[in-house]
């Protein structure tokens, strides 16, 4: 067993007092006993020993001596083996240090979790999970994470030096530091040792053996007069970005604090907050919001906190917890990237709130580059064009989104792939223009490419429109009335359902052109770095649209299906910037015109009524939902008052999407084919 070594003057107060500590290697028990019958302090999750979710003893593998534990687990659930080791405590001041070797099986992973109470399934203080792969992810499920390697198939020691008066979780492997983590959950009570591999790239196979296993907690006896510096928040982001910190203080000293400042120094940056007139109870917390901001900076540069004057008194007893500093390095953004969120939300949903309270998050925390579309389901807002094809990247599960096609997730999110996703270059800046004629606004996308492409890359526009009120439909069904599940953006404030007179929605999709996954031959096969092409669509403007409130996208979708990039304006701006007309590099128009077609829906025949027609070229082209083409037909010029007949019993029952050219106009529309 190696010496367990503990750190920081601040802790010296404390080594009087009763420690908590396990030393155990398992040599004293016999190969193939249950550690829940060997010992107390080993438990379950469901507080059954001796049977399928408890770990036995191995002689298979050992770090040192004959003996060790295995944990084994094949389904992507986990388990079954669920094994709880109890510290004795539920801790959030002092110092704690875990340690333990593991061996993971070559082409397996491993994980372990701690709780933060010590009534299990309560609270969860930290995750670990190693891959298969041998990258090892730490993280406290609130965004807060640390990524290193372990050895595969090779013992390896891993500890956790905690201080939990400054909040801050060393990582160690074999002795060495891999980084520090600040954690929204500052306590822990127990491990929960899982054979779980699912996340992170996992493979569904848990193998591992754990030897030398122990922890210590030593105790922090409060000084009279302590303020400490626990977290930083609030400071993430882009370079250029402005931002405001938030910083949580804690009273580690045995009277009230009623005063202090608060310092952050960035960049040769401070900004100050001056605290009085409070009532800090010993061991409570107190967040501080910033009124004034910081700019972040690209590179990795120290920012830190730190306390003073406490209770007007130029020290406190315990300098050590002072002052927090943490390493930003924010993401510096691509030129001319945009990143879309496309959110699957419906007032019918209790759960949704979170998504718009994201979503405007978002735009709020980067409006430059962030493009947020919520395409709604099953409720007035709802547009199917959209939501048939977004409800199958979803599948189905409301509230989900899904950042630039990636794979769809939860709204809180968004961020995390946000942040991915800004720093990979586009292959184009898109550039949106626009004209209006009566009811008709005329929509120019203007793609700049900076890199060659070839394959099928495609446009879409999408409208969306801000504000948007109603009635009957338009209350909002919410999980978050009352509190029960937590802090939602004042939704914790507001009825279940909100009363349609008090929800505005934003980020509305009103109509995709023309459709969701663009337009055919929106560019030659193979286009040049530096060449510019243009895509005209002609948008049918809804009366009930507030043009003040509405926002022209554009979207370049590459053959995959993601989204390159994205150019948005409102259509003031998009006004501004100008419509450019048919021109070079200008492939066709699309319009969102409604087409006559009947019967639709149809299972034998559909006809499609073009109107009058003077000597103009006509073709006919039909998408599954999936955009692969099913039909298509040129008719050459054609005129006349026109109905082209088109036969459907040979199509699958399912939602498609027609498109009628009529000399350079692209008109679309859905078929339904029962």
């Amino acid at each position: 067993m190696k010496k367990l070594y503990l750190f920081g003057a601040a802790f010296a107060l404390g080594l009087n007092a009763h420690s908590q500590s396990m030393n155990e290697n398992f040599e004293a028990y016999t190969a193939g006993s249950y550690m829940g019958n060997n010992s107390a302090a080993w438990d379950t999750w469901s507080g059954t020993v001796g049977g399928t979710e408890d770990t036995q003893v191995s002689t298979a593998q050992a770090s040192d001596g004959t003996k060790s534990i295995y944990f084994v687990g094949s389904t992507a659930g986990g388990g079954p083996q669920d094994v709880i080791v109890n510290f004795g405590g539920a801790y959030n001041t002092g110092q704690f240090q875990f340690e333990t070797n593991f061996y993971v099986v070559s082409g397996k992973g491993a994980y372990f979790n701690f709780q933060g109470n010590t009534t299990v399934g309560q609270v969860w203080s930290l995750n670990c999970q190693m891959v298969q792969n041998g990258n090892l992810i730490l993280d406290d499920g609130a965004g807060n994470s640390l990524t290193t390697t372990f050895p595969i198939a090779t013992w390896f020691t891993l500890t956790l030096d905690i201080n939990l008066n400054t909040n801050e979780w060393e990582l160690l492997i074999d002795g060495v530091s891999q980084g520090v983590l600040q954690n929204t959950v500052n306590q822990l009570a127990s491990i929960d040792i899982f054979p779980f591999n699912a996340n992170n790239g996992g493979n569904n196979l848990s193998g591992f053996y754990l030897d030398e296993f122990s922890y210590l907690h030593t105790p922090y006896v409060l000084p009279a007069l302590n303020g400490a510096v626990t977290y930083i928040d609030g400071v993430s982001g882009i370079a250029t970005q402005d931002v405001m910190p938030t910083v949580k203080i804690r009273n580690l000293g045995t009277n009230p604090i009623t005063s202090f400042d608060l310092t952050v120094d960035y960049n040769g940056t401070q900004i100050v907050e001056n605290i009085t007139g409070q009532n800090i109870a010993p061991l409570a917390y107190y967040t501080v919001n910033f009124t004034n901001t910081i700019t972040l900076i690209a590179g990795s540069n120290p920012l830190s906190a730190t306390i003073s004057n406490v209770n007007s008194f130029s020290a406190d007893m315990d300098p050590v917890d002072d002052i927090k500093t943490l390493n930003l390095d924010p993401v510096v953004p691509a030129p001319g990237k945009m990143v879309v969120a496309e959110e699957g939300t419906g007032t019918w949903c209790q759960w949704c709130p979170k998504g718009a309270v994201f979503m405007d998050q978002m735009t709020t925390d980067y409006p430059d580059h962030f493009v947020g579309i919520a395409v709604h389901n099953g409720d007035p807002m709802s547009f199917a064009d959209y939501n048939d094809p977004m409800g199958v990247l979803i599948s189905g599960s409301y509230p989900s989104a899904i950042v630039d096609r990636l794979p769809a997730l939860d709204p809180l999110g968004i961020e995390t792939d946000f942040l991915d996703r800004i720093i990979v270059a586009p292959k184009a800046v898109l550039t949106i223009g626009a004209e209006q004629n009566a009811n008709i606004l005329s929509v120019s996308v203007t793609s700049d490419f900076d890199f060659a492409v070839t394959g099928d890359y495609r446009i879409a526009c999408v409208i969306t429109e801000d504000g948007v009120t109603g009635g009957a439909g338009y209350a909002q069904s919410n999980a978050y009335a009352g509190g029960g599940s937590g802090v939602m953006g004042g939704y914790e404030l507001l009825p279940n359902p909100v009363p349609a007179a008090q929800m505005v929605y934003d980020h509305v999709a009103r109509i995709i052109l023309p459709s969701f996954d663009g337009q055919v031959n929106s560019f030659p096969s193979s286009v040049t770095p530096g060449s510019t092409h243009t895509l005209n669509f002609q948008i049918t403007l809804d009366p009930s649209w507030d043009l003040s409130e509405i926002h022209i996208i554009g979207l370049l979708i590459d053959p995959t299906g993601k989204i390159d990039n994205a150019g948005t304006a409102t259509k003031v701006e998009a006004e501004a910037n100008g419509y450019i007309e048919a021109g070079v590099g200008i492939i066709e128009s699309v319009s969102n015109s409604s087409l006559n077609m009947y019967p639709n829906p149809t299972s034998d025949m559909t006809t499609i009524n073009l109107g009058v027609v003077e000597n103009e070229l006509v073709s006919i082209q039909i998408l599954d939902i999936n955009g692969k083409i099913v039909a298509q037909k040129l008719y050459g010029e054609l005129s006349g008052d026109i109905n082209l007949p088109i036969t459907t019993s040979m199509m699958e029952s399912g939602v498609y999407i027609v498109h009628v050219t009529v000399g350079d106009v692209v008109s679309t529309s859905r078929l339904v084919v029962e």
